[in-house]
């Protein structure tokens, strides 16, 4: 299926701004219409004890509170997508346009994690900001949502922009469903690449078997792809980092072990997630 549609939220964060720029530019290569999405937290989602041991006159300063903050980042979220499109010459057109890019804003109350969920079930791909340790928890519950609630394909925008996305793909297989879903949703930027690499951290027989077995799967979808085995002693994560360094997309499955085990003892997706510049195409 190809890329028609593509979600993503903003909320007047640099973050933010590195994400919708990101989606306009694999929406031009693909030929998409990029929805970007602002949702706005009602004070009385942000405020959810009122009532309990508080004040009435406090809890109506803290409501006020929360409608001003709502209202500046509703205002520096549309300078955002203002500027964005400006800026890579993006159209505004609230019906999409077959073959070219267009892009339109939308604003809604509610959660951020859970307005991406619902509405990113019915868009091709969705892309999000990547959390760091300077975000807040919106951007993590953001990611977790898209991840777990959308069942679509979910790119994860690096800090820095890249300019190129989709000429160069590391696809890194482990023949787990996850990567296999991470495969699936690639392949319309997959068929579109000038070079692609089957990246694969398990070099015994069952793992380099696995990797031309998914080489050969992508010839059936016109994708000339190498393999590549990355070995050593290293974890996972760093080896998968230097088999992946000349490509410009990395798409993988995201938490192919349990998230809670990922949480506790670090795991892969993690260790990208923290680590990698580039920009990453994530499915569950």
């Amino acid at each position: 299926m190809a890329i028609r549609k593509i979600l993503v939220p903003v909320d007047g964060s640099e973050a933010a701004r590195t994400a919708l720029k990101t989606a306009l530019i694999v929406g031009r290569a693909q030929g998409a219409h990029v929805e970007a999405l602002h949702v706005k937290l009602s004070a009385a989602d942000a405020v959810p004890l009122i009532g309990e041991g508080m004040s009435g006159a406090f809890a109506e300063e803290l409501m006020e509170l929360t409608r001003r903050e709502a209202d500046l980042r509703a205002v520096a979220a549309r300078q955002t997508f203002d500027q964005c499109r400006g800026e890579l010459d993006v159209p505004r057109a609230e019906a999409p346009i077959h073959g070219e890019v267009t892009t339109a804003f939308i604003e809604t109350i509610g959660r951020e994690d859970d307005e991406t969920a619902h509405r990113g079930r019915l868009a091709d791909l969705i892309v999000v900001a990547r959390p760091s340790t300077g975000s807040d928890v919106t951007a993590d519950l953001t990611l977790n949502a898209a991840l777990y609630e959308s069942g679509r394909p979910v790119l994860v925008a690096p800090a820095e922009l890249r300019p190129v996305i989709g000429r160069r793909i590391a696809v890194a297989w482990n023949d787990s469903a996850e990567a296999a879903r991470a495969l699936a949703g690639a392949i319309p930027l997959l068929t579109t690449a000038d070079q692609v690499w089957v990246v694969t951290a398990d070099g015994g027989g069952d793992g380099e078997a696995s990797c031309r077995d998914a080489v050969a799967y992508l010839g059936y979808h016109g994708v000339a792809a190498e393999t590549r085995v990355v070995l050593g002693a290293r974890a996972v994560g760093d080896a998968l980092l230097d088999g992946c360094a000349e490509a410009d997309l990395v798409v993988m499955g995201a938490y192919t072990h349990s998230r809670l085990r990922e949480l506790i003892l670090g795991g892969t997706t993690r260790y990208m997630l923290e680590e990698s510049t580039l920009p990453l195409l994530m499915a569950h």
